[in-house]
């Protein structure tokens, strides 16, 4: 392969990277809070900290709605949106867009799920020693939770290197559109094969960066 392939795919990570390191942190930014009023306001939250049965299936069916949504689909979908935020619906940055708006309903059922499975016991005790309803949440629900957030995350950015290797079928950039572009319409298989193995190698390289993060703060409670 010549330099210029090999410059190619050193912009097209730095794409995908770009793309995932901006999609995750918005996805937290929106995903997060989402998924507290999710845990809070279930009938079943850890010991009964606000449970609001009517905004809990308000809240989760939008999520759910969102979650079901397919990906492909819901770029062209938000093509607009991308226009009015960013200034065009293709390209690196347009991407980000829907990529948040698809990783923000994920990462909410996410931190809902961790934050149900920390021990109501923990929770009566906080409450007994005259703890506010932030406080709980803020102060021993998230930090009790943070293995399996980070957890949780981690889950969240590989998942988003998928979905950003699939932008690149409508023209988002990354290791996708190289793969399509320059490795199956112009007949290049060993393009394609480098595009895919640089994908599978950050997978990789979260996963184990995620489970030494989440272990070692499990060791440490």
């Amino acid at each position: 392969m010549t330099s210029a392939i090999y410059r190619l795919i050193w912009q097209s990570t730095l794409q995908t990277l770009t793309m995932v390191f901006f999609s995750t942190l918005f996805s937290v930014i929106l995903g997060l809070p989402l998924g507290i009023l999710l845990s809070i306001t279930s009938p079943e939250s850890q010991g009964g900290i606000r449970p609001k049965p009517v905004l809990n299936v308000i809240l989760s069916k939008i999520v759910n709605v969102l979650r079901s949504f397919p990906f492909i689909i819901l770029i062209i979908v938000l093509f607009p949106l991308s226009r009015l935020i960013i200034g065009t619906a293709i390209g690196t940055r347009a991407t980000i867009v829907p990529l948040s708006i698809a990783a923000a309903p994920f990462v909410a059922r996410l931190v809902e799920t961790s934050l149900k499975e920390v021990d109501p016991g923990v929770v009566q005790a906080a409450r007994t020693m005259g703890s506010t309803n932030s406080q709980i949440v803020f102060k021993v629900l998230l930090p009790e939770a943070l293995p399996s957030l980070i957890s949780g995350l981690t889950l969240t950015i590989i998942n988003l290197i998928g979905y950003s290797a699939m932008a690149g079928a409508v023209g988002g950039g990354g290791l996708g559109d190289l793969a399509i572009r320059y490795g199956y319409q112009r007949f290049r298989p060993d393009v394609m094969a480098i595009a895919v193995i640089v994908i599978l190698l950050l997978v990789e390289l979260i996963q184990f960066i995620g489970n030494k993060i989440s272990a070692h703060m499990m060791a440490k409670r």
